[in-house]
């Protein structure tokens, strides 16, 4: 399945960015680059990034012509099929930031998006990943392989897990000091529906968990798409070795 577009968070702060136009586009495309903290230029200075806000179509168009022709990424306000970048509905609980999306198609569905989001996720979110990277050190030494690291994770962080980031703040201390390591090996996932949205929360916790997926033909893309980018991928033979991690099987019914 491919991404209309790959999304980015752009560390901002003192680096220049071309703003051109008036009104509130303008005004509110200024607000969230001063929130970033950006340098808002003029079109002639130096820069990698610029919005047009214009308001008329032939000078807007003009312009994301101009900015483009100097190498420019550029982002065209209201017109996305002239759009390199757009600019997320954000969720901020700093330093988790959460991003949502539609290529410029409806900013009114990522604006619903945003405001569902910010009921769901707690206050103290940002708190329990500060808490995990003061925790990095000790993790390393309590589970030194990645992979082992990485599921101990996943299930601390599972809804009712001890460290489930929408049920409170976390104490990743006292979870560190009793969790136990998680199995390694092989499971074996069978699929009835090509849909992704069909998965079970066991097969999706699977797939997220693999260090590598073992595909039989006719598995989409799409389920292949919820594992992790870093899983590695292979087609399944008959006597495939298996190394050390956790392998998933993945067949349809």
């Amino acid at each position: 399945m491919t991404l209309h577009s790959l999304p980015l968070f752009v560390r901002l702060a003192g680096r220049p960015v071309i703003l051109l136009g008036s009104g509130e586009p303008a005004d509110a495309k200024r607000r969230l680059l001063e929130r970033a903290g950006a340098v808002i230029v003029g079109e002639e200075a130096a820069a990698a990034l610029a919005i047009v806000a214009i308001e008329d179509e032939d000078a807007a168009l003009a312009a994301v012509t101009r900015l483009k022709a100097r190498g420019l990424l550029v982002n065209a306000v209201d017109r996305p099929e002239h759009c390199d970048f757009t600019t997320p509905a954000i969720v901020d609980r700093a330093p988790v930031l959460v991003a949502i999306g539609t290529g410029g198609v409806s900013a009114g569905l990522a604006a619903a998006l945003r405001q569902r989001l910010e009921a769901l996720l707690p206050a103290g979110l940002g708190a329990l990943a500060e808490r995990l990277q003061a925790a990095r050190p000790a993790l390393r030494r309590r589970y030194p392989d990645g992979g082992e690291r990485r599921r101990a994770l996943g299930a601390a962080m599972a809804a009712g897990g001890a460290l489930d980031p929408l049920a409170g703040e976390g104490d990743v201390a006292r979870w560190l000091a009793a969790d136990q390591p998680r199995p390694t090996g092989h499971v074996r996932v069978v699929l009835t529906s090509a849909d992704p949205d069909d998965l079970t929360l066991r097969q999706a916790r699977a797939l997220a968990n693999a260090d590598r997926l073992l595909h039989h033909p006719g598995v989409p893309a799409a389920i292949l798409d919820r594992a992790r980018a870093d899983a590695a991928r292979q087609p399944w033979t008959p006597g495939l070795a298996v190394s050390d991690g956790l392998t998933v099987e993945l067949a349809m019914a």
